[in-house]
Formats: structure tokens, sequence, C-alpha cells
């Protein structure tokens, strides 16, 4: 199974040298989004799943203001046993669709690829003014979450595990 796995800059940093991300929560393709979406096409629900964790990146930057703003997202395959249901509120909203979380930590060895926003100011600008607004537009402030919507406007990268390195640089 294809999980997303939102995380920083800094923490996949920290996470490269030993080659393990500690993260737990992730995102992925559950019965949750595919109703959500009433699609079946699997690389739509993909996407769907990797904007999710995009997003929850832009929380954990809120988290962490000494983080460089750039959304970060790890997309790693593991056993669909290693996947547990996200274990939250019996509603879940639009951002938490999709959520899931891991028993245990996530191997980079098992990474398919990093997504990652460019350095660009515009971006970075973008990024930064989402990290700001993301928790009034969680509690539903429609001109916050058009300023989040603003950063999702910008694409992640791909980038092949070998790219972590520079990535990182």
């Amino acid at each position: 199974m294809r999980v997303y796995v939102p995380t920083t800059l800094a923490v996949l940093a920290a996470a490269h040298p030993g080659g393990v991300l500690e993260q737990v929560a992730a995102y992925a393709v559950t019965p949750a989004l595919r109703e959500w979406y009433v699609s079946d096409d699997i690389e739509e629900l993909e996407y769907a799943a990797l904007n999710r964790a995009g997003q929850a990146s832009l929380r954990l930057l809120a988290a962490d203001p000494a983080a460089a703003r750039r959304r970060v997202v790890v997309a790693v395959e593991v056993a669909d046993s290693a996947v547990g249901a996200f274990a939250g509120d019996e509603y879940q909203d639009q951002a938490s669709l999709g959520r899931v979380v891991l028993h245990g930590p996530v191997p980079l060895a098992k990474a398919a690829a990093v997504h990652a926003d460019v350095a660009d100011a515009d971006v970075v600008a973008d990024v930064t003014a989402a990290v700001a607004a993301i928790g009034a537009a969680d509690k539903g402030d429609e001109d916050a979450q058009f300023t989040v919507d603003g950063a999702e406007d910008h694409e992640l990268l791909w980038f092949a595990t070998q790219e972590i390195p520079n990535l990182l640089a």
C-alpha cells in the first residue's frame, strides 16, 4: 500500500542519516477518501491523498517556526498490515479524509519518492502565508482557507530518493 507521510525538511534531515522516519501519521487511499471523491481512478485518489499530506505538512510547519517554509511529503510503500485506521473523531472533516496511522517507524529505504515545494521565493511566500493561516482555516475561516489554497496551487515536485541529500542541501 502506498502511504504519504507529511513531514518537514528539518525532520527529513534528522531522519536521513539513520534511514528511519519516526512519523506515525500518514495519508492513503481509504474507503472514506474513495467515498468523498466518488472515483475509481486510483491515480486521482492517490493525488488527493498526497494533497492531504501536503496540507498536514503545513500543520507541522506551523508547529516548528524554525523549519524552512516548504511542504514535504514522503511517499512510501508499506504492507497493508503496517497501516491502521485513524482513531480520531467519529466524524472526519475533509482535511482528515484519508488519514491513517502507521504501526511503527518508516524505513526510508521503502520510500518511493519525496514530494516537496521548490525553493522559489513566490512558493515560499505562499507556504509561509498558508502556515500562518492553517489554524484559522481548520476552524472554518473562509479567508484563511483561501490563503491555504494559495499554497496548494503550487504542485509538490517529485524527487527520487537518491536526491534527498540534494533536497536537504
